[in-house]
């Protein structure tokens, strides 16, 4: 508490001073694939800084932020659930399997699980199911950068070149060209058409 009216002239007239919001950094992905190794919820990306209101007049209302969508990797079950079918997707490609568990957890709208429910699909040869949950993915997160690596992956076993190009730039966007999804997208798209792809 200020007591003197001095202190509280200096404290009124002292410069204020702000600092920026720091970025988060977010954990995304959804499962290595074609030998990332690291972390096995996925690949690390930035997610953009929030965006803050602008402040255009005095009369500008205190806005209530809305609660943060949990991932689900802080529920030991989810966690636990989500570990096992990515050892049975990665090291045992049992991929039918794998969507049976990944449906066990109830969370299909969760961008990691969609992703991965979507890659075993495409590494059964449903490519229509396989689009539907890379889609489920990326309108929960379109942010989710192994979701646009993958189905960058999925136009390419299609023949879409150039949707596969606009993939690669959304990923370019979203965590740069130094990135692993970046360099494993980039190298596809360098194979001739037609060639087998192993991601």
């Amino acid at each position: 508490m200020i007591k003197s009216p001095m202190m509280l002239a200096a404290f009124l007239t002292a410069p204020i001073i702000l600092f920026p919001p720091q970025t988060a950094i977010a954990a995304g992905g959804g499962g290595g694939g074609g030998g990332g190794g690291g972390d096995p919820y996925g690949s690390s990306y930035g997610t953009p800084a929030p965006s803050y209101p602008q402040q255009k007049d005095r009369k500008t209302t205190h806005k209530v932020k809305k609660p943060v969508k949990q991932s689900g990797f802080e529920d030991p079950a989810f966690r636990d659930g989500y570990r096992a079918a990515y050892a049975t997707i990665y090291e045992r490609n049992d991929y039918a399997a794998a969507i049976d568990q990944l449906h066990a957890l109830g969370r299909d709208d969760q961008p990691n699980v969609a992703n991965l429910i979507g890659y075993s699909y495409r590494k059964l040869g449903d490519y229509k199911q396989s689009q539907v949950w890379y889609e489920r993915a990326l309108k929960a997160d379109p942010n989710h950068v192994l979701t646009w690596n993958y189905y960058g992956l999925w136009q390419i076993e299609q023949g879409n070149r150039d949707q596969a190009q606009y993939h690669l730039q959304r990923i370019a966007e979203i965590c740069g060209t130094d990135c692993e999804e970046y360099r494993t997208l980039a190298a596809a798209l360098e194979k001739p058409p037609g060639t087998n792809l192993v991601y």
